[in-house]
């Protein structure tokens, strides 16, 4: 049963509702886009909120009435449907009453960012490089699918067509809630297109799943960022620009460092390089602030850092492991294409679970 507390908690939100209405309908309030994002998915999930309670509420009256009607009613065969129908809204009732607890925990505050993803291969050479591109097209369908805005900020492609590197920005409702159970190592086990004695090798790529930083996060100083100006290259070297267009921005304090090419214009480099720039240096502020309060304090979705391995994609198996979670799903080809909710669904129901049982040892 949600308890009375939390009830008139969720009634009391009215109020924010009507709030966030009234900035929403604000016109100027698009050019703020940090601000649209913020609010817009706060009074999306409100709203959800409301449903769930309404429906929760609408069930216990159904239930009320229902045992109302089931001591004085005589006869065996509607005694015997409405005893089903009470059952079946005791369990709707107790599946709402979860859900309701788990939207009221407080949220990572990440989750309504927008994020920028890096995939690199690692272990594995060309077979890598090309497991790299097939996650990255795997990445962009179920982008597609979620409805996201995709941006690609920086990408360097292997000449069998595999790919180097690839810095790609998404922005779109709950992308970093979805999308930071990506973070980490992928391991690909499978029989590579050049191999002629049909061994199976195992390869890995790295995906870095960073959200995106506001510059007043990050306190930077403009004395602090040295930029440099080179070149263009393309793949083995070779000159695609006469001008000096690619940007290399170097966060002096810390030492961290963003190239990019992608773009003829230096300006537009720039801009590519210090988005990610900001997203790696909040992505380590972030590391550093959980690491003092505790090692374990990451217990949900891992430490994101890209020597942990997280899951493995048996291709003779046609399966798919992860390995945080120990969840499995037997439906690769139909993953790669893009349903990556084959996993995350699983993966999603476990944590919340897991919070359920926090919020049950907090009361």
């Amino acid at each position: 049963m949600v308890p009375e507390d939390i009830a008139a908690y969720i009634e009391n939100l009215h109020g924010r509702f009507a709030e966030l209405e009234e900035r929403m309908a604000d016109p100027t309030i698009y050019s703020r886009g940090a601000e649209f994002r913020n609010v817009s998915q706060e009074h999306r999930k409100l709203g959800t909120l409301f449903e769930k309670f309404e429906s929760w509420k609408k069930a216990l009256a159904e239930l009320a009435e229902n045992h109302e009607m089931l001591t004085v009613e005589e006869d065996a065969e509607m005694r015997e449907l409405l005893t089903a129908d009470i059952e079946a809204l005791e369990q709707k009732a107790a599946k709402l009453e979860e859900e309701i607890q788990v939207s009221l925990l407080p949220p990572d505050p990440n989750d309504a960012k927008n994020i920028i993803v890096e995939i690199k291969p690692a272990a594995g050479g060309d077979e890598a490089a090309l497991f790299a591109g097939e996650l990255f097209r795997a990445y962009l369908h179920f982008a597609e699918k979620q409805g996201w805005k995709v941006e690609i900020l920086d990408q360097s492609d292997t000449d069998l067509g595999g790919i180097k590197d690839v810095s790609f920005s998404l922005s779109g409702c709950d992308v970093y809630s979805l999308m930071k159970y990506e973070s980490g190592v992928h391991r690909v086990q499978r029989v590579p297109t050049t191999e002629a004695g049909g061994r199976i090798h195992t390869s890995t790529v790295t995906v870095a799943v960073m959200p995106e930083a506001e510059e007043v996060e990050l306190d930077i100083r403009p004395e602090d960022l040295r930029f440099d100006v080179f070149r263009s290259s393309g793949p083995g070297g070779q000159c695609v620009n006469t001008t000096d267009s690619a940007v290399r921005v170097t966060h002096i304090p810390t030492g961290l460092s963003v190239a990019s090419q992608q773009e003829k214009s230096q300006h537009r480099n720039k801009e590519i390089a210090l988005r990610i720039l900001y997203a790696r240096m909040l992505e380590h502020k972030q590391q550093e602030e959980a690491s003092r309060q505790a090692a374990d304090k990451r217990s949900q979705v891992g430490t994101g850092d890209r020597s942990e391995r997280i899951r493995t994609y048996n291709f003779p198996q046609n399966r798919v492991t992860d390995h945080r979670y120990n969840v499995n799903t037997f439906d690769l080809p139909k993953l790669m294409e893009g349903d990556l909710n084959l996993i995350l669904d699983q993966i999603l129901m476990i944590v919340c679970e897991q919070r359920l049982e926090q919020l049950r040892h907090q009361q």
